[in-house]
């Protein structure tokens, strides 16, 4: 179970995102640090204990109109190695020291536990609590007995989200799912329920609105394939 040390980051996690949003296809935002604001999200747990996994919801005010954006982040006390080009930034934690920060669907731990939520063999944890799972993020899969060992992933970012391709041994050394991440959140559950109508599984989450309403969407979905 991770433990949610509750200190400074120098800088914070709004401060990198605003470094590295800008760069991002999905984003259609300034990139401006106070227009950015933590809107919800949840955490999961890695079985090593080594590498923190938050899913991450900001909004950002610096357009027309407020967008939410889901932003995965692995945390690591280390560089990854080849991932270079997934670091959103390092921060220093006053009790962990040294944090390299990455877009987390590059990150094979993080991508492992999100079908693990999937696959009900990971629960979604609070993300501010320390041991206090959140029923409000909810998973569903259509198969049985999981979605197996991750082999390899690669993640392709587009207009509105990344799509993950993953070999998996699941249902043999050739099982390929795919994975898209909605990055660009929109209200909508019941809309929500009926995009993953066909999909082998999805991830639903919560957040808030700017005006302090509930909205949902899905944050992940499944399918089997490329």
């Amino acid at each position: 179970m991770a433990i949610i040390h509750r200190v400074t980051l120098k800088p914070t996690k709004l401060e990198l995102l605003a470094g590295w949003l800008p760069a991002q296809p999905w984003y259609a935002g300034t990139g401006d640090a106070a227009a950015l604001t933590k809107a919800g999200g949840f955490r999961l747990d890695d079985p090593e204990g080594a590498v923190g996994i938050e899913f991450m919801v900001v909004t950002d005010r610096s357009g027309d109109e407020p967008v939410s954006y889901q932003v995965p982040l692995s945390y690591r006390g280390a560089p990854l190695d080849g991932a270079e080009h997934a670091l959103v930034g390092t921060t220093e934690h006053e009790v962990l020291g040294r944090r390299w920060v990455y877009d987390g669907t590059h990150d094979p731990v993080l991508v492992a536990q999100l079908l693990a939520l999937v696959g009900g063999e990971a629960q979604a944890q609070a993300q501010s609590v320390n041991e206090t799972p959140d029923p409000t993020v909810t998973a569903f899969f259509a198969g049985s007995g999981g979605l197996g060992a991750i082999r390899s992933t690669s993640a392709t970012d587009g207009t509105y989200g990344t799509r993950l391709l993953v070999r998996t041994d699941g249902d043999g050394p050739d099982t390929t799912l795919t994975v898209r991440l909605h990055r660009v959140l929109r209200p909508g559950e019941g809309d929500a329920a009926a995009r993953a109508a066909h999909a082998l599984g999805y991830v639903s989450a919560p957040w808030l609105l700017p005006d302090g309403t509930t909205a949902r969407d899905l944050f992940a979905v499944v399918e089997s394939g490329a």
